[in-house]
């Protein structure tokens, strides 16, 4: 069975395409040849910037011959009717069998598909792959039509097994596929034939050529944190930086050059984002003095002096690029210290939130009065929640995040420590964003948790208000990873704010121009946009959706916390014997007395007498439901509900016994509604606890 090779050659291709084109080559070519009939033991794919790769082993050398059997007409069948069977078979009259079956002679169509060479199957596949490859973006180039995301130069395609190898027939816009390549653009630009992968991959290493990004990875982090380790130094991690720079080179070559001294005393955000947007080098840091003093590049090449020539240049880039950050830094402090950060604020005024939704600064008046209403509720003092969130968006207006936007809230920490701001004030500025993902960090400190929550619920009852909702597949103001940054906030705290409370003036707020008396529908249908996102989260942490929902029925299900709480003494409860073996006997009583109920066209509620029980096993329940609505109700009111699920498995035995013993339907109707009755002191009871119906089996 041969082994197929497939190069395409072209100029550089981005670095952020590459992962996503190494997948789809793979996805698109093995697809392409399994549906065509072939069979492949492995595959892999890989990238550097000026090539896409593609090995497989293993592969069939033809497709199999397929033979199809067709059932047609009657022999005796109009001809126009055994005419269109033929046509659809392909076939003459004379090639069909007649077979004999119950309803007499049918006429049959033997097909057979003899099987392709592999070559063609893969050629046939390669350009389909090529003509329709999903690049994010693609040009054309020359007179030709072909579309690729920089000039394709050549392709490679290679079939190889034991006794040689062969170059696929192919010719595509005037790209003929051969069995050569190219190494490196500087150090080894001469064409090289090769003969299969190994020997691909061989000469592509000698001709300074690392074929597979994750070593080129591995090979930069070891070289740059074994520099580092040597001058008593060390790299910041940064993962998405490496796959990058991996992407842009062939050959890495790590060099470390030093920060100029005069920089050395900006913000460390400021340093490695400047350093790592513009330039795309490491930080790195002193232990001793916690500051980032050096960094490291990569180069594409060796040369002669070893990365010299290259790290002054490289330093006299860096050094006008973090003259600009310094400049920044320094426009903004002036501004800090003569208007305040307040100041700096105002012209907050001018920039529009959302056309229906008024400017930053209307927003930032609406964060602030919730706010200050949330405070109390987290533990946190009114006065400071609502000073941080005056100035929490005030750095949107620096200099500095006019140029990095992604250091807002970092920036603002720094302006309001500069400001003298208490630093609860100052710390609520960069965590107010927080979370800003199911992995980021979630604020803890009472002052940032305020502002936080009014940040991201001014956000949900804003775009609720005017009717921006997410969809299935859009959700273009991210509220979903609002909604999911209120779920952590609460629970992260163990918070016991009641969102219904929260959003109603946050929503009143919003909707004070408009006629009024339609927010509380808004509102609870906002609550259950909450509950669904609950949903989400709570499932990844192993929590069935219907014990989610058995709680949602509950009061107080816009107590997140409390909510919580009880979906998981629930959860751990059903996980038990005792806890399966209830939710049946629950099932039973509650199946039981629904259909009586039904039938009967009346409510049996109106409590079971202890004296119309005839059996050991009724009384046996009766007591076991006093003692259970004794000890329930304390628990409950506590938030026990590990203790109250205990309560309700004591229940789990005498309910078995009752129906082991005792016919619920009896001919004596005093016995039977006493029966019912009781039925439904077990529903009344396990109700307390959870809505035992909405859970499923």
């Amino acid at each position: 069975m041969p082994d197929l090779l497939i190069e395409l050659f072209s100029e550089e291709i981005p670095a952020r395409m590459q992962a996503r084109a190494r997948e789809d080559l793979k996805k698109l070519l093995t697809d392409g040849l399994v549906e065509a009939g072939l069979t492949y033991a492995s595959a892999g794919a890989f990238s550097t910037p000026r090539r896409l790769v593609l090995s497989v082993e293993g592969l069939s050398a033809e497709s199999p011959t397929l033979r199809e059997e067709r059932k047609g007409p009657k022999a005796d069948a109009p001809a126009a009717a055994i005419e269109g069977f033929l046509r659809s078979t392909g076939l003459t009259r004379d090639q069909l069998e007649t077979r004999e079956d119950k309803k007499g002679a049918v006429l049959f169509a033997v097909v057979e598909k003899p099987g392709r060479p592999a070559p063609e199957i893969v050629a046939e596949v390669l350009e389909r792959t090529i003509r329709t490859f999903p690049w994010p973006k693609s040009m054309r180039w020359g007179t030709g039509s072909l579309r690729w995301v920089r000039p394709l130069q050549s392709i490679l395609c290679l079939l190889s097994d034991e006794g040689g190898a062969e170059v696929v027939p192919m010719t595509l816009d005037g790209l003929t596929a051969g069995n050569s390549t190219e190494g490196h653009r500087f150090m080894a630009p001469a064409r090289f034939a090769v003969s299969g992968f190994e020997d691909y991959r061989a000469k592509l290493a000698r001709a300074f050529v690392m074929l597979d990004a994750s070593e080129r990875e591995q090979a930069i982090w070891h070289e740059a944190t074994t520099q580092a380790f040597a001058q008593g130094l060390e790299v910041v991690p940064d993962a998405a930086l490496l796959s990058e720079v991996a992407g842009l080179v062939e050959w890495p070559v790590v060099l470390m050059g030093a920060i100029g001294e005069d920089f050395l005393g900006l913000p460390p955000e400021v340093l490695q984002t400047s350093m790592r947007e513009h330039q795309k080098f490491f930080s790195v840091t002193n232990p001793a003095t916690g500051r980032i003093e050096k960094f490291v590049t990569v180069a594409n090449r060796e040369t002669a002096d070893h990365g010299e020539t290259i790290l002054k240049g490289n330093g006299k880039v860096l050094s006008a690029r973090l003259s600009d950050a310094r400049f920044f830094w320094e426009n903004d402090l002036r501004t800090v210290k003569t208007a305040g950060l307040e100041g700096m604020a105002e012209g907050l005024k001018q920039v529009t939130f959302h056309n229906r939704l008024g400017s930053q600064a209307d927003r930032i008046a609406r964060i602030e009065a919730l706010a200050r209403e949330i405070a109390p509720l987290v533990g946190a003092s009114p006065d400071l929640s609502a000073e941080a969130a005056r100035v929490a968006k005030a750095d949107l207006q620096s200099a500095m995040v006019g140029e990095f936007p992604e250091l807002q809230g970092t920036m603002g920490t720094y302006y309001a420590r500069a400001a003298g701001l208490p630093e609860a004030v100052a710390q609520a500025c960069k965590a107010h964003y927080q979370p800003l993902g199911p992995s980021d960090a979630v604020p803890t400190d009472p002052v940032s948790v305020a502002v936080a929550l009014a940040d991201k619920i001014d956000t949900l009852t804003g775009f609720w208000a005017i009717g921006e909702k997410p969809t299935g597949s859009k959700d273009p103001f991210a509220l979903r990873r609002a909604a999911l940054g209120v779920i952590r906030l609460l629970l992260t705290n163990n918070s016991r704010a009641g969102l219904m409370g929260i959003m109603l003036p946050a929503m009143n707020r919003h909707l004070e121009p408009f006629d009024t008396s339609d927010f509380t529908p808004y509102e609870r249908e906002l609550l259950a946009f909450l509950h669904d996102r609950l949903k989400v989260h709570l499932r990844e942490q192993g929590i069935r959706h219907d014990v989610i929902d058995a709680c949602l029925a509950m009061p107080g299900n816009d107590d997140l916390t409390l909510l919580v709480k009880r979906a998981e003494a629930l959860s751990a409860f059903l996980k038990t014997d005792d806890g399966t073996n209830l939710l049946q006997g629950f099932k039973r009583a509650n199946n039981i007395l629904t259909q009586a109920e039904a039938k009967d066209g009346v409510e049996y509620s109106f409590g079971a007498d202890p004296k119309f029980a005839e059996t050991d096993a009724e009384r046996a329940l009766f007591a076991a439901l006093e003692t259970a609505e004794a000890a329930i109700g304390p628990a409950l009111q506590a938030e026990d509900f590990a203790a109250a699920m205990s309560a309700m498995a004591a229940l789990r035995a005498p309910i078995d016994a009752f129906f082991e013993t005792v016919q619920v339907n009896a001919d004596n109707a005093v016995l039977r509604r006493n029966r019912l009755n009781m039925l439904h002191s077990i529903r009344a009871t396990c109700a307390r606890v959870a809505d035992l119906t909405r859970i499923e089996g």
